[in-house]
């Protein structure tokens, strides 16, 4: 194998935040058991056999529940370990997803040393963010990833922005596109909020609906084309990812590709599962520390699972915007339908963000 991914989960879903919406507490409460923490012996059986596994290229991403939550000694632990394995000189990156509660300028000087990217959680301005995105004990959390921000700025740690998109933010795309400019903000990703899996059509606060979703699309497009031409826009994955597909390339994100890739998402007690949306029981792969990468990749292929994925409705099949929509991502094409997805459930948004952007994304595509 000449790359791996790696999302690592140390933490499993312990959070000292209380996100309403968070997908993770929903799949965590359908475990059989509780995970602890992760264990140093297992982080070592994880270095030792995806080196051993790959060729030229490994990143090693940890998410949550919030990974900061087992310590920083155990990332230096896991990084020296990476270190003293790596005898074949394999290209190693990380990344870390956090919502910033705890991160101090000891965590940020270790993301500057070690080339961490991080992804830091944040919804938006003050009024939206806290709507949501709670502490453990109910109390508002923006000031604290706003210090976060700071602090990542202070050390120069290249970090991203990731904002969750609900029905109220959707409603306030100017006002968020506009905080994060002033913010300085380069690097931003826009996450259309997920409802529980086992109700993905059911009304809640947070829930999005597909019209709001396509005006949000659409207005976030509109002023970041606006500031393409006047040489300040930053970046955005989404609207990158469709010029890359319209250049002939391949998204660097499988939730564009239409396809899920071959993921392992490692949980605190070393089992793997094939994505971070699906780590059900059901779909366990294995165990790190008791199988190899064969071993699991053989489960992988006996399940299907990527290869459900490619099955579309028909209606995806005639749709003008399929070749640059190709249904999303599957999580988003609940329920499944004899284990195939169905239509995606913002299906009406991309048709109209399409019909609004299709043309500019072409000729933006072009140079």
């Amino acid at each position: 194998m000449e790359y791996m991914c790696l999302l690592i989960k140390p933490s499993s879903d312990k959070c000292n935040m209380r996100c309403k919406y968070c997908f993770y507490a929903d799949i965590s409460n359908m475990h059989r058991e509780k995970f602890s923490f992760m264990t140093k012996e297992t982080a070592e059986n994880l270095i030792k056999k995806s080196l051993a596994q790959v060729k030229r290229q490994i990143t090693f991403m940890f998410q949550g529940g919030e990974p900061t939550l087992i310590g920083l000694e155990f990332f230096e632990f896991f990084v020296d370990c990476v270190n003293r394995n790596n005898t074949n000189g394999i290209k190693i990156h990380y990344a870390i997803q956090t919502n910033g509660y705890a991160v101090d300028d000891k965590w940020a000087k270790f993301f500057h040393d070690n080339k961490f990217l991080v992804g830091l959680s944040l919804d938006g301005t003050k009024e939206l963010h806290d709507l949501n995105r709670i502490d453990a004990n109910g109390s508002d959390t923006f000031n604290r990833v706003i210090k976060c921000a700071d602090i990542l700025k202070k050390y120069e740690v290249d970090f991203n922005i990731l904002t969750v998109v609900t029905n109220a933010l959707a409603r306030r795309a100017e006002a968020v596109y506009n905080f994060y400019k002033k913010q300085g903000y380069k690097y931003l990703q826009f996450i259309p909020c997920l409802n529980p899996i086992e109700s993905p059509y059911e009304k809640l606060d947070y829930t999005l609906s597909a019209e709001k979703y396509g005006q949000f699309m659409i207005r976030i497009f509109d002023l970041w084309v606006r500031d393409i031409k006047q040489g300040s826009a930053p970046s955005i994955r989404q609207f990158e990812n469709y010029i890359l597909m319209l250049r002939g390339m391949p998204p660097e994100s499988c939730g564009f590709s239409g396809i899920c890739s071959m993921q392992n998402v490692v949980e605190a007690d070393g089992s793997v599962y094939p994505c971070d949306f699906y780590v059900l029981d059901e779909l366990k792969l294995g165990n790190i520390n008791i199988n190899s990468f064969e071993e699991i990749n053989q489960k992988r292929t006996e399940l299907q699972f990527i290869e459900s994925s490619q099955e579309k409705p028909d209606e995806c099949k005639n749709c003008e915007y399929f070749p640059i929509c190709r249904n999303g991502c599957k999580r988003y094409c609940e329920p499944l339908i004899d284990g195939n997805p169905s239509k995606n459930i913002h299906c009406e948004a991309y048709k109209e963000f399409f019909k609004h952007s299709i043309g500019i994304l072409y000729r933006l595509s072009r140079y």
